[in-house]
């Protein structure tokens, strides 16, 4: 069994407590934290020094699209509204096949380990009737590959265009395809052991492009299967006025109406949700993924997390898909976080600190990881070390662990380490070459353009 010692540093635990170390160190044995201490007195394989570094665990994205990191500061969608920007790509998105999402899946998440995430989330739900059965087998495969915790959320639109929903019909499912190749995926891949590496979560799209009947069937399934449940929810008034005309309900309402208020789901954005909702997503513990770049992206608005917060609905952060974000920058999504807050309520609604703890804990409770989120002992060594010594830094030492979200010029750690393993150092990832994808995501993207 592979041992890492971590030295040194100032730890944010994001424990219960909220503790904070100094100059204390970590000591790993395999995929566990063994031991937290000062001055730790044992060998280990790997050691590393983290004088002058920030460290927190690992963080957790709770909401992506990874297809889209090749379809990203496309100039025709660069100032649209979300229905708009939809209608547009989805006819480039219906040319999905597995290299796309191979050469996707490992940017996506290579960036996002680059900038300290050690476990994402995904939600791809593009199936088009053209391509491959199994793109999402194909993305669990590349994740294992880049090293990365994943959970891979097996999406589903069953309303195109012909049923009035937005996507075209060919690259929409029925109920009886979807929900087979659900069960396909979450036997094939779904772990509940401890420190897994790969769970399944379902996913149908948004409200606008599935069914009433597709929703209610994936809630009872997923009961069934004891797998978490996830979805887009309340992310424009464009989605509020869809579900008025046509349930005549809001959106959470009709989540509700459909089974779906409940402690295993977790929803995408929650931009225009009311106070009375918010408690009662409280109440019933469903969960926000917060997306703040994506968010101001399209010009959907700010969400409303103090809110959230105050009525005890777990929150976690989220990228976002990288044509609405155009990065997959986890710790720039964290500075993002504490700002557009401060912006929606006031200046002291999220310190530096919330917009850490969101991003570690509070991701992991929205996925419903225990084992993940925090620096404690028996808890996954999934850990990200920054480097805080450059001149970048320089008069912000007042609050070390502060100043990582509020200065800065380079998000990248210095080391990221998933399941006790380094699987990024000084800036690079370990798994895979970066310039040759990049090279292979270039050629991709210029087949797409010439069907743009």
């Amino acid at each position: 069994m592979k041992t890492l010692l971590i030295k040194g540093g100032y730890i944010f635990t994001a424990d219960d407590k909220r503790t904070e170390l100094k100059d204390y160190d970590i000591y790993i044995e395999g995929p566990e934290i063994k031991k937290i201490a000062k001055n730790i007195k044992i060998k280990a394989d790997k050691i590393i020094d983290a004088k002058n570094c920030v460290i927190t665990p690992g963080f957790v994205n709770t909401h992506h699209h990874l297809y889209q990191t090749l379809t990203r500061n496309i100039p025709q969608v660069q100032d649209s509204k979300l229905f708009d920007w939809l209608v547009f790509l989805y006819e480039v998105w219906r040319n999905l096949d597995e290299d796309w999402v191979d050469i996707s899946t490992k940017v996506g998440l290579g960036e996002l380990l680059l900038t300290g995430c050690t476990t994402s989330s995904d939600h791809l739900y593009l199936f088009p009737q053209k391509s491959s059965k199994y793109l999402i087998d194909r993305e669990i495969e590349s994740a294992k590959e880049i090293g990365m915790r994943f959970t891979a959320t097996r999406g589903s639109m069953s309303r195109g265009k012909s049923k009035g929903g937005l996507p075209p019909d060919d690259v929409v499912q029925d109920e009886d395809t979807i929900m087979k190749d659900s069960e396909r995926v979450v036997i094939k891949y779904h772990s509940k052991e401890k420190f897994a590496m790969t769970n399944v979560a379902l996913a149908p799209c948004s409200p606008f492009s599935v069914t009433s009947e597709l929703l209610k069937l994936t809630a009872e399934m997923a009961k069934k299967w004891e797998v978490r449940t996830h979805t887009h929810l309340a992310e424009t008034l464009d989605e509020e006025e869809y579900c008025l005309s046509l349930h005549k309900m809001r959106p959470l309402e009709y989540m509700e109406s459909v089974g779906w208020l409940n402690e295993r789901s977790w929803f995408a954005h929650c931009v225009h949700i009311k106070e009375e909702e918010a408690k009662k997503m409280g109440d019933h513990g469903s969960g926000v993924a917060h997306c703040p770049t994506s968010n101001l992206r399209l010009g959907s608005g700010i969400a409303p997390i103090r809110m959230f917060l105050n009525n005890k609905v777990p929150v976690g952060l989220g990228v976002d898909g990288s044509a609405s974000n155009d990065s997959s920058n986890m710790l720039l999504e964290i500075k993002q976080a504490m700002l557009v807050s401060r912006v929606k309520d006031k200046v002291d609604s999220m310190p530096a600190r919330d917009a850490l703890y969101l991003a570690t804990r509070g991701g992991a409770k929205v996925l419903g990881r225990e084992d993940i989120g925090s620096i404690e002992v028996g808890k996954a060594a999934d850990i990200a070390v920054f480097d805080i010594s450059g001149i970048e830094y320089a008069g912000s030492t007042y609050d070390p662990i502060a100043s990582l979200v509020f200065c800065g010029i380079n998000q990248k750690t210095k080391y990221t380490v998933v399941n006790g393993e380094v699987k990024a150092e000084n800036g690079k990832l370990l798994t895979v070459d970066e310039r040759k994808l990049k090279e292979k995501a270039d050629k991709l993207v210029k087949k797409l353009m010439d069907k743009i």
